[in-house]
């Protein structure tokens, strides 16, 4: 346990947040006029929506100390997020992303070549912090944007090991960052380490080569971790102590932005272990999360809060007077 007077967080994240501007105009970012600004990044997504569920979350990465970093780091804090073992580099700059939804099509632009996320090292963790959480989360992202990070990724992973910290892993495979081919072997290796491993049924599709939805599913059940798998035909799959469970989605009223889904489940999830849930009673906690996301703009902003979630699941109709 940490020796620091601050016990650590319920549970800590880290990784790349980038800032993040979005073309209203849909004739397309070459032709608008004003873009909105505010940020992303899945690890400090997941650490805002498990505060809001109730439980104490901790996100640290590098950030450039410029305009944008230092909104980044302002805005993660005053969600009540643990931010103190972040940090303001001098060096090298933030990472910015632009979306983009033109006639319909919907792309990202990523501008993050050197960042100051990107230079972060195992020398960057707090060994004690980490060893004082209750669940160490970690995603493919920062496998993939540098060397050091991977490595970093692999510190914090044997660090939380050592100390009796659960490992989650959201493997994240994102095809701009590398290739399937370059990825396969690097998302594995992370995942066999993991207590908790959340992918996507695509995502597994490709990693593992393989088009079977079922040969999928048994190559998990093989694996030591409890095993979530995202985007099955209107349910998730739990994969856990051998048996195969089937978790249905929650309806969505209206879909206006699927982006930060996933992490809206992850936090769902993740808070639902931290409340006593089986994997299966946190999965319908995940589903739930993530189809509340979907139904607001915004990669983080739609994250609900812990009475949302309960007059949702107690069907609570809130009426304007």
């Amino acid at each position: 346990m940490s020796t620091s007077p601050f016990p650590s967080p319920d549970i800590i994240t880290f990784g790349e947040s980038m800032g993040l501007l979005t073309a209203r105009d849909t004739r397309g970012l070459e032709y608008a006029a004003t873009l909105d600004k505010t940020f992303g990044g899945a690890e400090s997504n997941l650490a805002i929506g498990v505060a809001r569920l109730g439980h104490t979350s901790g996100w640290f990465g590098r950030l450039g100390n410029d305009p944008i970093g230092n909104m980044i780091l302002k805005a993660i804090r005053g969600e009540g997020v643990d931010v103190s073992r972040a940090k303001l580099s001098d060096q090298e700059p933030t990472g910015l992303m632009i979306r983009e939804n033109a006639s319909g099509k919907a792309s990202v632009h990523y501008y993050r070549k050197l960042s100051a996320a990107s230079a972060i090292t195992p020398d960057d963790l707090d060994p004690e912090y980490i060893a004082g959480a209750k669940i160490l989360h970690v995603t493919g992202i920062t496998a993939a944007i540098s060397e050091s990070g991977l490595a970093t990724v692999e510190a914090a992973i044997h660090i939380a090991k050592q100390a009796g910290v659960k490992v989650s892993f959201d493997p994240n495979l994102r095809l701009k960052l590398w290739s399937a081919d370059q990825a396969r072997p690097v998302l594995l290796r992370l995942a066999e380490q993991a207590d908790y491993f959340l992918p996507g049924l695509d995502e597994m599709k490709l990693l593992y080569n393989e088009e079977s939805d079922q040969k999928v599913l048994e190559r998990l059940a093989a694996m030591n971790a409890v095993c979530i798998v995202k985007g099955g035909p209107d349910l998730t799959y739990v994969l856990a102590d051998g048996t195969l469970t089937e978790v249905p989605y929650f309806k969505a009223d209206q879909v206006l932005d699927t982006v930060g889904a996933g992490d809206g489940f992850c936090a769902g999830f993740l808070a639902g272990l931290l409340k006593g849930y089986t994997p299966q009673e946190a999965t319908r906690l995940g589903n739930l999360t993530g189809s509340m996301v979907i139904q607001a703009v915004g990669d983080w902003e739609a994250l609900p809060t812990w009475a949302q979630v309960e007059a949702k699941l107690n069907n609570v109709v809130h009426v304007e007077r």
